[in-house]
């Protein structure tokens, strides 16, 4: 039972890190970190990304223009850039480190050490990743809150909001923290099984060791 759950674990870890890696990736390229719609003219909504603003017009359909300088930006989606890029990097790294540490994995069957450390050590690279990843999204969320609500702006200029690439995000760097969470919790809470094909060899090294101290072994 406990090898089962340990390997459940394993398993859900690793696929809620996976998913978490991949709408992390989605979200530093997707053009909807912040919507705009024009109260003058509803055919028209705009969207800011990372690196590129568009605009939606149904006559005319979807036209993007990247931005020209990186400098020119405001920090918080300058250093989003940098951090969802580490996000990035780190769970991929997450996803080779922890995926030697695996128990289905035939690789390493006699260091059950190092797969658990490996696995632990991915683990923390996921919450990190996962950190990495939720930090940038607040970040931009909350310089859009403040700028909704700023009373310095008249009323009459239209407000960016909140974009799907944000609830994306979230959704990514919460899947990462609890899949590292889980990976962390197979390798530390559970016991790991000798690997098949080992049991004799136990069993044999037990006999020698009553055998050499003249002791007969009292499971026999």
């Amino acid at each position: 039972m406990a090898l089962v759950l340990r390997v459940a674990m394993q398993f859900v870890g690793i696929l809620l890190s996976l998913l978490g890696w991949v709408l992390s990736i989605i979200t530093t390229y997707l053009p909807h970190w912040k919507n705009l719609n024009l109260d003058l003219n509803e055919m028209e909504n705009w969207t800011m990304g990372l690196w590129q603003a568009c605009v939606v017009q149904e006559e005319v359909g979807v036209q993007c223009k990247d931005f020209e300088s990186f400098l020119g930006l405001p920090a918080e989606l300058r250093i989003s850039r940098v951090l969802m890029f580490l996000s990035n990097g780190l769970g991929l790294l997450g996803l080779l480190v922890s995926g030697f540490g695996l128990d289905c994995l035939r690789i390493g069957e006699t260091q059950r050490d190092v797969k658990k450390r490996l696995l632990i050590l991915g683990g923390i690279l996921f919450w990190t990743a996962g950190v990495t990843a939720l930090v940038p999204v607040s970040w931009v969320a909350h310089a859009t809150v403040q700028e909704f609500w700023d009373k310095r702006i008249p009323e009459i200029v239209p407000r960016w909001e909140f974009g799907e690439a944000l609830f994306i995000g979230w959704f990514a760097g919460f899947s990462l923290l609890l899949g590292g969470c889980l990976l962390n919790w197979a390798a530390c809470g559970t016991q790991a099984p000798l690997a098949s094909g080992h049991y004799a060899v136990a069993e044999m090294q037990t006999q020698c060791a009553y055998l050499e101290n003249g002791t007969a072994n009292p499971s026999v």
